[in-house]
C-alpha cells in the first residue's frame, strides 16, 4: 500500500516542499527512517535527524523555520504530532478495510448482518445473532447463540464470545479474548468437594470499549457483567461475574477483579492489581500497579501498596521501610547504651 506526499498532504490539510510525487510505503521513527518511509518531527529535541535522516517524507510543524537543506520532501503542517496521529488512524483504517465471507465458514440459521461484513476463515457465527453494519470478524473466531453486535466492531483472530453476550457500537476485542465464559462458582459441600453453580447471566459491552488479548470477561451468574462507554482493558486481565466497570475507566495488564465489585467512571488501575470481591471502587479512583486492593475506596482516592493505602502515606513509609535495617541497629545500639 502506497502513498505520495501530494495525497498525505491533501489528508492532512497540509503542505508539500519537495517532490509531490514521492511514495512511502511505510512508518519509521525519524533516526530510523530509511528509504519508502514516512516519519514526523514534533520534539524539537529530535531535529538533528531532520537532516540525516533516510526517511523519503517527513511531516513537521509549519512553525519550524529549517536550519539546512534536507534530503526529504516536508509536508508541513499545523501540528505534526496530532497530524501523524491522524495519518495513523486513517492507515489502520485502511489497513482493516475488509469485506466478504471466507470459506469455510459457519453461519447458523436466524443470523442477521449488515453491509460490508467481514467474516474469516474456520468462523462459527451460533443461531440468532444480530451484527450490524462494517463488522469484521476475522479467522477462528466463535460467536455464540443469541449475541448481538452493534455497527463498527473488530474482532481479531480467535475470539470467543459466548451466547446472550450483548456488543454495542465501535467495540475491538484482540485475539485470544474470551467474553462470557462461567464464572468462578462453586458450592462446598459437606464432603469437602465443590458442586459447580450455573452461570446463567450475561455480559454486556457499551460503545466504544477496546479488550486487549488473552483476557476474560465472565458472565453474571444472574444479571449481568457489565463494561461500560468507553472503559479500555489491556492484554491478560480477568473481569469475574457480575462485574461493573465504569465509564471510560481503563486497566493495565494482569489485573484481577473478583466477582460483584463494582469501578467507577473515570479510574486508572495499573497493571498486575488484585481487587478482591463485593466492594465498591469510586469515580476517578487511581491505584499503583501491584497494589492489592481489600476494601471499597471513595471518589478521587489514589491508593498503593497491598494492602493499598493512601500513596502520599505509602511513599512516605516507603522511605521508613527501605532504612528499615539502619533502623534496627540504632534502636539494638540504644538499647545497649541504656543497659
Amino acid at each position: 500500500m502506497k502513498f505520495t506526499a501530494a495525497q498525505i498532504a491533501g489528508i492532512l490539510d497540509g503542505e508539500v516542499y519537495g517532490n509531490p510525487d514521492a511514495e512511502v510505503y511505510k512508518l519509521a521513527k525519524i533516526e530510523e527512517g530509511t528509504t519508502g518511509s514516512l516519519t514526523f518531527l514534533a520534539n524539537t529535541k529530535y531535529a538533528n535527524y531532520l537532516y540525516s535522516t533516510s526517511a523519503t517524507i517527513v511531516i513537521v510543524n509549519k512553525s519550524y523555520e529549517l536550519e539546512n537543506e534536507v534530503k526529504a520532501t516536508l509536508i508541513k503542517v499545523d501540528d505534526a504530532y496530532s497530524s501523524f496521529s491522524k495519518l495513523l488512524t486513517y492507515y489502520n483504517q485502511v489497513k482493516l478495510m475488509k469485506s466478504g465471507i471466507e470459506q469455510p465458514s459457519v453461519i447458523s440459521e436466524g443470523v442477521t448482518y449488515g453491509d460490508d461484513l467481514y467474516l474469516g476463515s474456520f468462523c462459527y457465527i451460533g443461531k440468532n445473532v444480530s451484527i450490524g453494519n462494517n463488522v469484521k470478524i476475522y479467522p477462528n473466531s466463535f460467536i455464540g447463540d443469541n449475541v448481538v453486535i452493534g455497527d463498527g466492531c473488530v474482532f481479531f483472530a480467535g475470539v470467543r464470545i459466548y451466547s446472550e453476550t450483548e456488543i454495542g457500537n465501535h467495540v475491538t476485542i484482540h485475539s485470544g479474548t474470551i467474553i462470557g465464559s462461567d464464572g468462578f462458582g462453586f458450592a462446598p459441600q459437606e464432603d469437602g468437594s465443590f458442586t459447580k453453580i450455573p452461570q446463567i447471566g450475561n455480559v454486556v459491552i457499551e460503545d466504544d470499549v477496546e479488550i486487549g488479548s488473552c483476557s476474560t470477561v465472565d458472565r453474571a451468574t444472574l444479571g449481568t457483567t457489565y463494561i461500560r462507554k468507553g472503559a479500555k482493558l489491556d492484554n491478560q486481565i480477568q473481569v469475574a461475574h457480575n462485574v461493573e466497570i465504569g465509564e471510560n475507566t481503563v486497566i493495565a495488564a494482569q489485573t484481577g477483579i473478583a466477582g460483584s465489585t463494582k469501578i467507577g467512571k473515570n479510574c486508572m488501575i495499573g497493571g498486575q492489581v488484585g481487587i478482591a470481591g463485593h466492594i465498591t471502587i469510586g469515580n476517578f479512583v487511581k491505584i499503583q500497579a501491584q497494589s492489592g486492593i481489600g476494601k471499597s475506596l471513595k471518589d478521587g482516592e489514589v491508593v498503593q501498596g497491598s494492602p493499598a493505602f493512601n500513596y502520599g502515606d505509602f511513599a512516605k513509609s516507603f522511605v521508613h521501610f527501605r532504612n528499615l535495617p539502619k533502623i534496627v541497629d540504632e534502636i539494638e545500639e540504644l538499647k545497649k547504651n541504656k543497659i
